[in-house]
């Protein structure tokens, strides 16, 4: 299924790739840092935009500031939660917007398909879909480079 949005629930990510959670357990921001790079790459190659949502860390959900052509980074106000912050986006966004839910819950999948998501895919999934991203891209990249010379 192509996507305009891509809307990951961050720790339900983090705390399913076990590289991610182990470097959560020495530096939580590190795993933080880690995919959003690896979630930056993905928007780069496949066109797709990226909204990658973490648990409460404030007063009120906050957006860091998306550097230029950057994914977007929600988090949840304080005991708030990300599948909330979600739920809503999807809920104001899906009549207009193709959009992908990224998030190992079950039970947070089937309420963004009936906020009208139009698909789901969960952590394991969403490491696939990153590296097939990544094959897709050095693939154009291999024949733009033997068309040009």
């Amino acid at each position: 299924m192509v996507a305009d949005y891509l809307l990951v629930d961050g720790h339900s990510v983090i705390f399913a790739w076990p590289e991610l959670r182990a470097r959560h357990a020495r530096r939580m921001a590190a795993a933080r840092d880690a995919l959003v790079k690896l979630l930056t790459d993905y928007q780069d190659q496949s066109g797709v935009r990226v909204v990658l949502v973490f648990d409460g860390q404030g007063a009120r959900t906050t957006e860091e500031p998306a550097t230029p052509d950057g994914i977007q980074v929600f988090y949840a106000a304080a005991g708030r939660t990300a599948d909330a912050v979600i739920e809503r986006l999807v809920a104001r966004y899906a009549a207009s917007h193709r959009l992908m839910v990224a998030t190992s819950d079950h039970l947070e999948q089937q309420t963004a398909l009936s906020f009208g998501a139009a698909g789901c895919v969960s952590a394991e999934g969403l490491r696939d879909l990153l590296a097939a991203a990544g094959r897709e891209f050095e693939r154009r990249a291999r024949d733009y480079r033997r068309k040009s010379r």
